[in-house]
Order: structure tokens, then C-alpha cells, then sequence
């Protein structure tokens, strides 16, 4: 009686130091976890509060030059240059100089470490990073904003750093993906479902949230592994396509930074809306199979009327959460968006004559 007696106690006294033992891990790998989520230092961040004139990061991600780059010079012309500065992501070894584009506000402004990026692959996301990275160099930038060779502002200098500056959130248009299919389970042991999230990959961020996007190296990684986009249709390859079909279908810039922002706990920091608007139409391939692309703006759809409709918006719905988002900067309504793509050169000459960055053409007051 008294061997089982003993028997039992020294399995109970193994049972609890296995779990100490067990709880010391999870604790141990809690710390880490938390270290590579939340550590906010980064090789430009001294510890101190930014003292001085803030300034506007623009970062344009480019294919090669910048189609629009006339209708820029008037918007950045005659603005103070301590209030913001320009970066660009273009193909690896383009220069913007007097040879490659019309406006001497973006000569020297290309990194030099840019990479080849492709449309649906972790390299457009990678791209982002490395525009934050050179953006947070400079202490002064303290809102991220990025935007595409086919954005145009709709309003003038003023108005958007007004209504950027004045509110104390990033805008990440974010929402509920569970309908898609586009989350890979392989990703739960780092990224759980109920932290997916998707959105437009076209942001602007405070410094702060800029520093999670550009330093993050625990869901890049998993990303880059596991969100990959499906091989599009091929007529040529038949029946193939039908196994192809079958691969897990992930685009890494509608899904990044969201779901990397929903992971740190910071959603109740941001405005979950876009400041850039997009309009989507659905298409039909010939193998029957729909997808959406966005709408360009020519000469003809660029007219006053389009222009003050999309100025005119002010609140966006989320069908899969039943969210309406209002569109407010410190509890005033405002207009949701400040620049719009898809523009074409012509389009884009068209905006450039209506005096859209004169203060006199603005059709709301400054936030």
C-alpha cells in the first residue's frame, strides 16, 4: 500500500514539474513572440518625439517611369519642401533624371535598392517595405502615404496634409475575408483566421504603424511561403488548367498589411477605409472565368461631374462585416478620398485644366 502510495506521488510530483516545465516555454516563447510583434525600435528610431515641421512621405510604387508626372509638378509646385518628400520604387536600375521625366521634383528620388516586382507575388509587398524603410530614414515623415504610377490627388497640397496630419490614425482599408478562400491553413501556427484580414494595399500611415509594416520579419516570412497567387488561365494548356484551378489562390498586397496590423492589436488605431478611390468592374475571360479590374479614367470619364462624384462620397459599406464606414477626421465629416487611380495621361490633363490644386477649386472647407 505503501509503494503505491509512493508510486503516486512521485508520478504526481513528475506530472507537476512537466508542467512547469511546459509552462516555462509557452512562456519563454510568449516573450519572443511579443518582442518580434511589438519591439518598435528600428535602426532610425532613437527613442525621442519628432520636434519640428512634419512632413508627408509620398511613395510612389512604379512599373517603370511616372506617366503622370506633369500633373505632380503642379500639385507639389510652390509648396514648402519641409513638408514633404518624394520616394520611389521603380524597375531595378531606372533613374528619374531630366531624361526620364518632366519634373524636376522627382529627379534623384528612385532607390537604389529597388527590386523586379511582379503583380500577385510577396516582391509587390517586399517593394512597400523597402519604400517605408527609405521613407523612415528621415525623422521629419510622420504619414506614409502610397500610391501608384496612375494615382492622381483630387484636392491640393494643403487639404491633404491637413486632413493626413490632422487625425492621429493610419488609413488601412481592412475587412473580413471568409469567403474567398484565399486564407492557407499551413499559415495557423503564426497567422490564425480570426486575425485575416484583407483590403486595398493603397495606405497612408503614421510613423508608428510605417515602422510595423517596414521591420515585421515574423508574417512577411510566412506570407512570402504561403500566399502566393494561382497561375492565371492558359487556353493552350487544356484540361491542365483544371488541376491548376486547384492551387491555393493568395494576392499578398490585398492581404499584408492588414491582417499584419490586425495581428499587432493596433485595428482600433486606424481609419479602416482607403484615402484613395478605385472603381471595380467585373470581366468575364474567355474560359468563363470572372475576375475584377479596375476602371481608367480617360479624357471622357474624367469629366467635372465624375470628379465631384467621387469628392462626393462619404461613407463606404463592408458587406461581409455589415460595416458602414463614415467618413470623419476627429468627428467631422469629411470626403473619404483624397487621390484616385486608374488615370490615363489624357484623363489626367483633363483634372490638371479643371483647377483641381487651386484653394479656390476645393468644394470643402480644410478638415
Amino acid at each position: 500500500m505503501r509503494k503505491r502510495s509512493l508510486s503516486f506521488r512521485q508520478n504526481l510530483l513528475l506530472i507537476w514539474k512537466l508542467a512547469i516545465l511546459l509552462s516555462f516555454i509557452f512562456l519563454v516563447f510568449a516573450l519572443v513572440r511579443i518582442h518580434f510583434y511589438y519591439d518598435d525600435r528600428s535602426p532610425d528610431d532613437d527613442g525621442d518625439v519628432f520636434q519640428g515641421n512634419p512632413s508627408l512621405a509620398f511613395m510612389f510604387l512604379v512599373r517603370r517611369d511616372l506617366p503622370l508626372d506633369f500633373l505632380w509638378q503642379t500639385f507639389y509646385q510652390n509648396v514648402d519642401a519641409a513638408n514633404y518628400s518624394i520616394y520611389i520604387h521603380s524597375e531595378p536600375g531606372f533613374v528619374f533624371d531630366e531624361t526620364t521625366t518632366r519634373s524636376s521634383f522627382f529627379y534623384g528620388r528612385h532607390l537604389t535598392n529597388s527590386i523586379k516586382v511582379g503583380w500577385g507575388e510577396s516582391s509587390m509587398i517586399e517593394a512597400e517595405r523597402l519604400l517605408l524603410r527609405a521613407a523612415l530614414q528621415n525623422p521629419a515623415n510622420q504619414r506614409f502615404i502610397l500610391l501608384s504610377d496612375s494615382c492622381v490627388p483630387l484636392y491640393n497640397f494643403s487639404y491633404i496634409y491637413n486632413y493626413l496630419m490632422g487625425s492621429s490614425k493610419s488609413f488601412v482599408d481592412s475587412f473580413l475575408d471568409m469567403k474567398e478562400g484565399r486564407y492557407n491553413p499551413r499559415m495557423s501556427s503564426v497567422i490564425p483566421m480570426r486575425k485575416w484580414r484583407k483590403g486595398s494595399q493603397w495606405i497612408a500611415l503614421v510613423r508608428s504603424h510605417a515602422k510595423v509594416v517596414a521591420y515585421d520579419n515574423v508574417v512577411f516570412p510566412v506570407f512570402k511561403k504561403l500566399c502566393k497567387r494561382r497561375p492565371p488561365l492558359d487556353v493552350s494548356k487544356g484540361k491542365q488548367n483544371l488541376k491548376l484551378q486547384r492551387q491555393h489562390n493568395c494576392i499578398p498586397d490585398e492581404h499584408y498589411v492588414q491582417t499584419l496590423l490586425a495581428m499587432n492589436d493596433l485595428e482600433g488605431e486606424l481609419e479602416r477605409r482607403t484615402v484613395t478611390y478605385t472603381l471595380w468592374i467585373q470581366s468575364a475571360t474567355n474560359m468563363e472565368t470572372r475576375s475584377w479590374h479596375p476602371v481608367t479614367y480617360n479624357y471622357a470619364s474624367a469629366n467635372p461631374q465624375q470628379i465631384k462624384r467621387i469628392k462626393d462620397i462619404n461613407h463606404v459599406h463592408y458587406e461581409t462585416e455589415h460595416r458602414t464606414e463614415w467618413c470623419k477626421s476627429n468627428s467631422i465629416s469629411v470626403p473619404c478620398f483624397l487621390f484616385a487611380r486608374k488615370f490615363s495621361r489624357d484623363g489626367a490633363m483633363r483634372l490638371l485644366t479643371q483647377g483641381n490644386f487651386d484653394s479656390s477649386a476645393l468644394s470643402h472647407s480644410s478638415p
